[in-house]
């Protein structure tokens, strides 16, 4: 079983500058294996505990960043067996739709058996990437899965949260599934993992796909704060209660 999994790069948050007018500075922000993908890559390691056979090979598409030695062990020594990267400095802020486009050219020169995404992006969160990708295969496509049941050569069984109810679906492989972050708690590597790391093959691609322009990220900010109302309503009387709800509705 050939399994790949999507891997993006992010800005460490806390070095995440805000601007008196709202832009971030992330010049001084370190890349670091966005959280969701964590959740992704702990997936395949737990479906290849099951499936001796299995293969995991993570698939990244970015700048300058992926040239980082330390990043790619990083990534490798989370339990893959290969690094597949894309880079190119234009590829440094892509948006959903150029990445899936791009990420669709290498599975289909890897093949595969099962895709696996974040449900988004440590980001943007545009919840688009892992969808649109599946769409570009045009292999079945399922979001939002929080545990994986069994899975064969033939098909997966999964489960899905929604608000009120939890689905089971059993997906037909090929497929592409995006995992939700409670679906695991990643591992942390050990130090064998981390040596083995630099031992593990890392393989550059060049893909040019032509760019759909759909969209262009012209910025982004942080939300504005707003003041604090300073509100404080003591007691659970019914008055004060009426009170406490009657703010609430304001704020709503």
């Amino acid at each position: 079983m050939k399994i790949l999994v999507g891997c993006k790069l992010v800005p460490e948050d806390q070095d995440i500058v805000v601007q008196n007018d709202g832009t971030l500075d992330m010049s001084k922000a370190a890349p670091k294996i966005s959280q969701f993908d964590l959740n992704a890559i702990q997936t395949a390691v737990d479906i290849k505990k099951q499936n001796a056979d299995a293969t995991i090979t993570a698939l990244s598409v970015g700048g300058k960043k992926l040239e980082n030695v330390k990043v790619r062990k990083d990534m490798l020594s989370r339990g893959l067996d290969e690094l597949v990267v894309v880079t190119d400095e234009k590829y440094e802020n892509l948006l959903p739709h150029q990445t899936s486009k791009i990420l669709s050219e290498v599975a289909k020169e890897q093949g595969f058996d099962l895709i696996i995404c974040g449900d988004g992006s440590g980001d943007l969160y545009a919840q688009q990437t892992g969808i649109k990708l599946g769409a570009l295969l045009d292999v079945p496509t399922v979001n939002g899965i929080s545990q994986i049941v069994s899975i064969d050569e033939n098909k997966v069984v999964a489960k899905r949260a929604l608000e009120n109810e939890v689905e089971t679906l059993e997906i037909p492989l090929p497929a592409v599934i995006c995992v939700s972050a409670d679906i695991n708690e990643p591992s942390i590597p050990g130090m064998k993992a981390i040596l083995a790391a630099g031992k593990k093959p890392v393989n550059v691609k060049e893909v040019v796909v032509e760019d759909s322009n759909l969209v262009d990220l012209v910025e982004i900010k942080a939300p504005k704060k707003k003041e604090r109302a300073h509100i404080i309503v003591e007691g659970d009387s019914e008055d004060q209660i009426a009170e406490f709800v009657n703010n609430l509705r304001k704020i709503i």
